[in-house]
């Protein structure tokens, strides 16, 4: 990637060493005490740098080495002066502690803890150490003043950065996606046009970087054609790492996807199989057509229509993933370059109101870049913090402009330069994380704390001040993609999903904002993903480091080779799984993120100001952990087995952000919280009964905000309500969880009532979540929190009746769950009920829920629900039917209003399960509902209703035009659905709630999708003109073959159980309507004996399907010869399996000559073929040489050997073979020589064993308990899987290329292929429970040090000794 040379990040840290010098804990506490003389010099003579440090970085950035080099030196001695600081700071609130009675809680472990405590001690060690430090900078200034760098003052204060809040930030993103609206189109159109292409079709964009190729792909991807036309969306950003596999798991894994599959490109492949997909590749560096072609061969199982569309700066990479003309982004046009420019150096300002002077220069500056909005957002960002007109032509003489060769960084470079210093250490640190990573922001403004990067002010808490950088840096356009996360979906105590309020924001920084925040830090900051590429030196040179690799503890510990790294942040994102015991020597750390919190040691982390924990193992955290008196943010939220916190926490008078959030085992709160007076976050507090613990009373005086959960509330007493009713001062908590344990509802005499009442929030509150509370009412406190966004009960059983909630106005989100003596959703008043802003409702586990209001309500002419768009209904076994339906207008367009009648006009999805009593649409006396509309539902999922008999018919339809006139029409029930499942509906027999007269059926217009399982009554299907996608599932239903017959020719996705009322003549009948191949790729067939029945229809039939890319075969006992007639003609088939076919044998019918010759035709195309739970099996079949994957599970006894064959030059054993272990003792009656012999030849295949697959690279096989041989593995082979293969003695094959080995449950094995080769491209083994195998190769025990992730039994493992650590190394290398 291009370079650019930014300013060195250096003023800042010696700024901030300048006032650790004057803090004033320094003086209170003495510990300068005997060196007020060295400590007076380093507060003089700090100012004295800082004062040139400006002209100095400006020389450095001009290319004067000298300089470069003497600011290189200044940040040394500044990194060791702020640790030297650090440490009397730390001595300093040691010995706050120590008056406080700290060390007569730690008792004797005070020595191990304090080795130093002795004053004498410690100011001799320090004394030493600050002389040191002055030594330096005397030399530093005599450099400084043979330089002649000269005082000159840094870029001013942004005027308006501390009062800026998020709703200031102009985003140019709308200007930018006007400009580009016909190449938009022009795309989509494209896009659409493949609609019947078989192939996959790859449309590059390209152009300059910060053009806006990923702001256009982002218009593309959700354009709403395009969100139609596609069944999956796929979104990643490659930048400059395209291996293969990581690169497919990131694409599973970001787009929340969840397929099967023993490797992550046959994930990937089965996640896009049959399905019309469109993947966007965004800022693809890669010009390796090996890896592109490897990744592609993945990817063309998708439907017809799919398309990959990348964004690349680099027209190669655009001509050689393309396989259709690549779109070469052009500069925006000036006019809209203008228009950036001016939005985002004069504000919200009228044109009247700016400057004519500065307007009249806006041309010039247009110009400086060239058609770039990220160039003129970051320019006019600049310039926003100019008011005079010098100060524009200053701006404009230092901006170069851009060119083909620069391209925008040098406007970039100067919008950097730009930045006060504090704000440039700030974004500059963000160098450390990869590039595309979504930033937690609040988390990001917690480690700029911790590592001091925030400089104080009085009375401003740094939390705030974080804050305003951000805002400033977004609105240069330092940070994009800011996402506020409001909701998030989360599973329920019953199962189901459900949002959830969530003030989260996060953000991602541009590529070439990246280079400049690298370019800035240098070897300051490091990312290392996936296999990491830099060598140990990046490690250990390194300050801040993000290491996202399994077991990063190997890459660490080899790094100590070369000493101890000075790390100030350490981010570790891969699993821990053994002991780092480098972390004894990260004496400088400041911020801390691992998995593993076993092994820490809090006396060598003296200077920890951020510790995280979340998601990790531990049961109990050190109790030496109150020594880190600097910790300021402890995050130990998803601690799964945390069972206590430590019995001092008290002492961390610093602590001002504490995450306790979904430790479940986590019983109490450790004795006086209430003295962390910083505290600002504590997301749980757990009310404890012992006599050490705190109770809510601690929480009074704590200024809390964010998110507060209050646990076991059923232990508060009386008069600790009374102390806590301070909750409604805490004006910054927007998150309140009331949780009692649940069996604690049915004591006598509980006090829920009293205590939910005490605990009054303000009325400000965002989201109010209660839980397992024991009261009959709730208080009237409720009806006041008109700020709440969420309100949820759940598992209160002994509630009746609820508070008015749609009298709350701004309520979006309501989950009700377990509330068994609920039996109405609303009841009293005196208004007509309505929720106006309510988006999302969930109702589940009420038994006794029947009514929607109660005799006592009133219902208005307005729908009850006007806004909702998300509904679910789960086991409410009373409920009868939905809420009345409305009149209302649900478009106007065209000069026409729409009207229909409605109790859900903005419904987007429903879900209505296991509803018993449900058998009506409306709840209207004496009607079925048949009236009801849903005009804008898009997915309906009906599950486990019983007496559901019918769906509504629709009503007629008014149109009103403005003249008054009106027209009536018939109107589907369900004008905008496209997806509708249906399943275990036992009474369900019409499509429509009353018979409808030809012509008058119910139609689903836009129906995409329709799945419809055990519902044995439906006999026939709807109209739906749309339908791409058809499941009939069931050993009961009657859909037939011949009325599932008029939809296939147009289905890309069929699965059919075939029907009992099916016979030979459907065959007839439905070969007589299709004459010619069927554009069907996607086929899943159960019970389908009579397709494979001799019948000359039936053959005839599959020659129909020839386009099928994937099918499934279940459940068919007539497959017991592999049907080779059959696959003859399948020629397009990618992806193959066959589950429960119980009488399949695997063999070929003999059937005559013809039979033997034919099958080099069969299936040329197959990439993927799973054999599931064949008890018959008896072998594998001769297979295609285009194989990739095969699987091959719970196949019964018979399989007795897969032998793969040889290539033609290779069928003599070549000595690599097979090394025998020590395995005498396994095989009675034969010694190990002989044993050795009868494997270490490759075996020659038989006529019965598989031919040669050249292609095969993922082998999975699993509870095949006869199999006693897998022989000659061919040397593609990337992942072996071996599970539960009991009988297993022998293993062979060459495995240079083999990157996954599992081993497991195989405990007759006696044999690993070994050999020069082997092994080389390993990354990842796990040997368990494999008790043959007595030892590893050679080849394989080389290899250990040198892996990603390794699972093995106790007797693999080497001792961890130099020459384990050495080897380590070398794989590093």
């Amino acid at each position: 990637m291009a370079q650019v040379l930014a300013t060195m990040v250096v003023g800042p840290l010696v700024s901030m060493v300048k006032d650790k010098a004057s803090s004033y804990l320094l003086d209170q506490y003495k510990v300068m005490e005997g060196m007020e003389e060295q400590h007076k010099l380093l507060k003089r003579k700090l100012p004295a740098i800082l004062d040139v440090i400006t002209d100095a970085e400006e020389q450095a950035a001009a290319k004067r080495e000298g300089a470069k080099v003497w600011l290189e030196e200044v940040r040394k001695v500044a990194y060791q002066a702020n640790d030297v600081l650090d440490e009397f700071k730390y001595e300093a609130l040691r010995r706050k502690a120590k008056k406080e009675g700290h060390y007569k809680a730690l008792g004797m472990d005070v020595i191990k803890l304090f080795p130093s405590h002795n004053r004498i001690v410690f100011r001799h060690k320090m004394a030493n150490k600050l002389r040191m430090i002055l030594k330096e900078i005397d030399v530093l200034i005599a450099e400084m003043n043979a330089f002649r760098f000269k005082f000159k003052p840094g870029p001013p204060e942004p005027t308006n950065h501390l009062r800026q809040s998020n709703s200031d930030i102009i985003d140019p993103t709308n200007i930018v996606s006007r400009s580009r609206d016909d190449e938009k189109k022009a795309v989509v159109c494209k896009l659409l046009a493949q609609v019947g292409n078989e192939n996959l079709t790859v449309l590059p964009i390209f152009g300059m970087g910060g053009l806006g190729k990923t702001t256009l792909a982002q218009l593309i991807y959700n354009d709403p054609e395009i969100r139609k036309h596609f069944e999956l969306r796929l979104w990643v950003c490659v930048s400059d790492n395209f291996d293969v596999d990581s690169l497919a798991d990131r694409i599973v894994k970001e787009n929340g996807c969840n397929p099967n599959g023993s490797s992550a490109l046959e994930k990937l492949q089965n996640a896009v199989s049959g399905k019309r997909y469109l993947l966007v590749l965004d800022d693809v560096w890669n010009r390796d057509e090996h890896k592109w072609e490897r990744l592609k061969s993945y990817l063309q199982h998708g439907g017809r229509g799919s398309s990959l569309l990348t964004t690349t700066r680099d027209d190669k990479i655009a001509q050689l993933m393309g396989t259709t003309e690549a779109n070469n982004l052009k500069s925006l046009d000036p006019i809209y370059i203008k228009e950036i420019i001016e939005t985002k150096a004069f504000g919200s300002k009228q044109v009247e109101q700016r400057p004519r002077e500065l307007v009249e220069m806006v041309g010039d500056i247009v110009k400086r870049c060239s058609g770039s909005p990220l160039a003129a957002t970051a320019l006019g960002s600049v310039l926003r913090t100019k008011t005079s007109k010098q100060e524009w032509e200053g701006i404009l003489n230092r901006s170069m402009i851009c060119d083909e060769e620069n391209g925008i960084l040098p406007v970039l470079k100067l919008s950097y330069n730009c930045l006060p210093s504090y704000m440039r250490q700030c974004f500059a640190f963000c160098a450390m994380f990869p590039q595309d990573y979504e930033i937690d922001v609040q988390s990001l403004i917690h480690l700029w704390m911790a590592n001091g990067f925030i400089p104080e002010q009085p009375g401003v808490c740094p939390e705030t001040i974080g804050e305003k950088i951000f805002n400033e840096l977004t609105s240069r356009s330092f940070f994009q993609d800011l996402k506020s996360v409001p909701f998030e979906e989360r599973i329920s105590t019953s199962g189901s999903s459900m949002n959830m309020y969530c003030s989260r924001i996060t953000c991602k920084i541009h590529d070439l904002m990246h280079d400049v925040a690298e370019s800035a830090m240098g070897k300051e900051c490091a990312a290392i993903t996936t296999r990491p590429s830099q060598s140990e030196d990046a490690i250990h040179s390194t300050r801040h480091l993000y290491l996202s690799v399994n077991q990063p503890e190997n890459h660490l510990n080899a790094s100590l080779e070369k000493g101890s790294p000075a790390f100030q942040t350490l981010i570790c994102d891969g699993y821990v799984k053994e002991d780092m015991k480098i972390l004894s020597k990260y004496n400088s750390i400041r911020a801390l993120k691992i998995d593993r919190g076993s092994f820490l040691r809090p006396k060598y982390l003296h200077h920890l100001r951020y510790l995280d924990l979340s998601e990790s193992d531990i049961e109990a955290l050190p109790e030496d952990i109150s020594i880190l008196y600097h910790l300021q943010t402890l995050n130990l939220s998803d601690c799964r087995d945390l069972q206590r916190l430590p019995k001092e926490l008290k002492y961390l008078t610093s602590l001002r952000h504490l995450y306790t959030h979904n430790c479940p085992k986590l019983k109490s709160m450790p004795a006086e919280l209430g003295h962390l007076t910083c505290l600002q976050t504590l997301t749980c507090f757990v009310v404890g009964t012992d006599t050490g613990c705190s109770n809510v009373r601690e929480l009074r005086n704590l200024d809390l905000g964010g998110r507060l959960e209050l646990r076991q509330l059923e232990n508060v007493a009386r008069a600790d309500v009374v102390e806590a009713e301070g909750l409604g001062n805490k004006k910054k908590l927007t998150e309140l969880v009331l949780v009692w344990t649940d069996n604690d509802q049915q004591a006598q005499n509980n006090n829920h009532k009293e205590v939910v009442q005490g605990l009054k929030p303000h009325d400000g509150l965002k989201a109010l979540r209660i839980y397992s509370c024991g009261s009959s009412i709730f208080p009237s406190w409720m009806n006041m929190l008109n700020g709440m966004v969420e309100f949820r009960l759940s598992c209160c059983k002994k509630l009746e009746k609820l508070p008015a909630l749609w009298q709350l106005p701004v309520l979006e989100i309501l989950g009700l769950e377990r509330l068994q003596s609920l039996h109405c959703l609303c009841s009293g008043g005196t208004t007509p009920v309505t929720f106006p802003k309510l988006r999302v409702l969930t109702l589940s586990v009420m038994p006794n829920f029947e009514a929607w209001l109660d005799t006592d309500a009133v219902q208005g002419e307005k729908p009850i629900f006007p806004k909702v768009e998300e509904m679910q209904i789960h086991l409410c076994g009373g409920l009868t039917a939905l809420p009345k339906a409305a009149p209302v207008i649900t478009e106007s367009f065209g000069g026409v209003d729409t009207k229909c009648r409605s109790a859900f006009p903005e419904l987007r999805e429903m879900v209505l399960m296991d509803l018993n009593m449900f058998d009506r649409w409306e709840a209207v006396e004496g009607t079925l509902g048949e009236g009801v509309t849903f005009p804008r539902l898009e997915e309906l999922h009906i599950y486990d209703c019983a007496s559901l008999s019918a769906l509504p018919k629709g009503s007629l339809l008014v149109k009103q035009s403005f003249d008054g006139a009106e027209t009536v029409c018939p109107c589907s029930a369900f004008p905008a659905l496209r997806k509708l499942s249906l399943a275990c509906l036992s009474a369900l027999e019409r499509w429509g709630a009353a018979e409808g007269t030809p012509g008058e059926e119910v139609t689903f217009p836009l129906l995409e999708m329709l799945d419809i399982r055990d519902c044995p009554k439906l006999t026939d299907l709807p109209e739906a003109p749309k339908l791409s996608e058809l499941g009939i599932k069931g050993r009961d239903q009657h859909v037939s073959l011949q009325a599932a017959s008029r939809y296939i020719p147009s289905l890309s996705m069929l699965r059919l159980d075939v029907s009992p009322d099916d016979a030979d003549t459907t065959l007839l009948h439905v070969k007589q309507k299709w004459n010619h191949e069927l554009p069907l790729a996607t086929m899943r067939l159960g019970r389908c004996d009579l397709l494979f029945s001799s019948h000359s229809n039936a053959l005839a039939l599959w020659a129909c399907f020839a386009r099928l890319v994937d099918l499934a075969i279940w459940d068919c006992d007539a497959l017991v010869y592999w049907p080779e007639n059959v696959f003859q003609v399948l020629v397009s088939l990618r992806k193959l399996w066959i589950v429960r076919c119980s009488k399949l044998t695997g063999r070929t019918q003999a059937s005559g000559e013809q039979s033997a010759p034919g099958r080099d035709g069969l299936l040329p195309h197959l990439e993927s073929l799973g054999i599931y739970d064949c008890a018959s099996l008896v072998e594998v079949p001769n297979l295609p040489a285009s194989l990739k994957t095969l699987r091959i599970d719970s196949c019964s006894d018979n399989l007795k050997s897969i032998v793969f064959g040889l290539q033609e030059d290779t069928r003599l054993a070549r000595g690599e073979g097979v090394v025998q272990l020590d395995t005498s003792s396994s095989i009675p009656g034969s010694s190990s020589r002989e044993a050795t012999t009868s494997t270490a030849v490759q075996k020659l295949p038989s006529a019965t064993n598989l031919r040669f697959l050249p292609c095969l690279e993922s082998l999975t096989i699993w509870h095949c308990n006869g199999l006693s041989e897998v022989a000659n593995l061919p040397p593609s082979i990337k992942t072996l899987d071996i599970y539960a293969c009991g009988n297993l003695q022998s293993l062979s094959g060459e495995l240079r290329s083999l990157e996954e080995l599992n081993l497991s449950a195989c405990k007759s094995l006696v044999s690993l292929p070994d050999g020069p080769q082997a092994y080389s491209s390993l990354r990842v083994l796990g040997i368990r429970y494999c008790d043959g195998v007595k030892s590893l190769p050679p080849s394989l025990q080389s290899r250990l040090g040198c892996l990603e992730r390794k699972v093995l039994d106790a007797r693999y493992e080497e001792p961890k000794t130099r020459k384990c650590a050495m080897r380590s190394l070398a794989c590093l290398k």
